[in-house]
């Protein structure tokens, strides 16, 4: 995949605006990760900006599993500021886990150069880390549920004062395009369109809000009764209930396959409804043409079963519709149609 790294030309007003734009890659849609560095002299990693989780871990030198051989290595001998800390990690992922050390080094973000920042050195991956483009993960949701109550890296932002407000913002770029950003400290306005509608969060955990419902044409189909959904940049569908999922499903009228995905012919995707999701009484909605993925082996929805969990998880499928900015400070969520 094409880096996608916009160069940052040199800028004397740059520290008055204390704000950092960290490009991404859009990878087939599936996830979205761009180049972080740490140590002295910095070592280069690709990461998932992730706001489903709160932790910063990359693969190191010291893991032997498969998915550690083809990323890149963080190697501590090699860095003048890093620190080890005294503590293990371990990190479960909803299909397998991470294991390794916590370590303090300088952290570069989006031109943004973060001081003793701890984060995790993997001793273990899962195997289908294996397969992530990216590297590691940079976790963007809060410090209480961080694994080891480490401080997330946007927090020690704030702390050092390096963004002037406490706020990041994501774009996602959709059809597999380039231009996919993150900002720390401020939003970006070529990227939305109107007004920014703030939502507060329910739970400072995730990135976690009231849903009132998801309905078709003003009928509730998912999400009677209200639930909670978080917003998660880590995950590439909408993620729901199973009853909830397959009753939404059957609605836009995708017939569900022995994996469990949800298949549509692709030449109704113009005639399909469009899906609204009322979020602390406003209405976002989200059309075929946004929530119906192509590919060589034909169109599925962006519907996927969580099972038995009743949470929520508004993906990337969601975030390319709407802009979302992440208040820190206020607890509240953005959303204005992306642009």
């Amino acid at each position: 995949v094409e880096e996608g790294k916009k160069t940052h030309p040199y800028n004397p007003a740059a520290k008055f605006y204390s704000s950092g734009t960290e490009s991404m890659t859009n990878d087939a849609d599936l996830s979205y990760y761009g180049t972080i560095s740490i140590g002295t002299p910095p070592q280069s990693f690709s990461v998932i900006f992730d706001t489903g989780s709160s932790n910063l871990w990359v693969p190191s030198v010291y893991c032997n599993s498969t998915a550690c051989e083809n990323h890149n290595q963080f190697n501590p001998s090699q860095s003048s500021t890093f620190q080890w800390g005294n503590q293990s990690l371990s990190i479960q992922y909803g299909t397998g886990s991470m294991t390794g050390f916590l370590g303090s080094d300088t952290v570069e973000v989006g031109g943004i150069s973060v001081a003793n920042q701890v984060f995790g050195l993997s001793q273990t991956e899962a195997s289908f880390m294996t397969y992530m483009q990216a590297d590691g993960i940079l976790g963007l949701a809060f410090q209480s549920i961080a694994s080891d109550n480490v401080v997330p890296v946007f927090n020690t932002m704030i702390t050092e004062g390096l963004v002037s407000e406490p706020i990041f913002s994501v774009y996602l770029s959709g059809n597999s395009e380039q231009g996919s950003e993150v900002v720390f400290g401020g939003t970006d306005s070529t990227h939305y369109t109107g007004t920014i509608t703030w939502i507060p969060l329910s739970s400072a955990t995730y990135w976690q809000i009231n849903m009132d419902s998801v309905t078709i044409n003003g009928q509730t189909v998912a999400c009677s009764g209200g639930c909670q959904a978080i917003i998660d940049t880590g995950t590439s569908l909408i993620v729901g209930p199973t009853t909830d999922i397959n009753n939404l499903n059957s609605w836009v009228g995708a017939s569900t396959d022995q994996s469990g995905d949800a298949i549509v012919n692709c030449q109704n995707i113009p005639s399909m409804p469009d899906v609204t999701f009322t979020l602390n009484g406003n209405a976002f909605t989200v059309p075929a043409s946004a929530y119906v993925s192509q590919s060589s082996s034909g169109c599925m929805t962006g519907f996927g079963q969580g099972g038995t969990m009743q949470l929520w998880i508004l993906g990337d499928v969601f975030i390319r519709e709407y802009y979302a900015v992440f208040n820190a400070q206020t607890q509240n969520i953005g959303l204005a149609k992306s642009a």
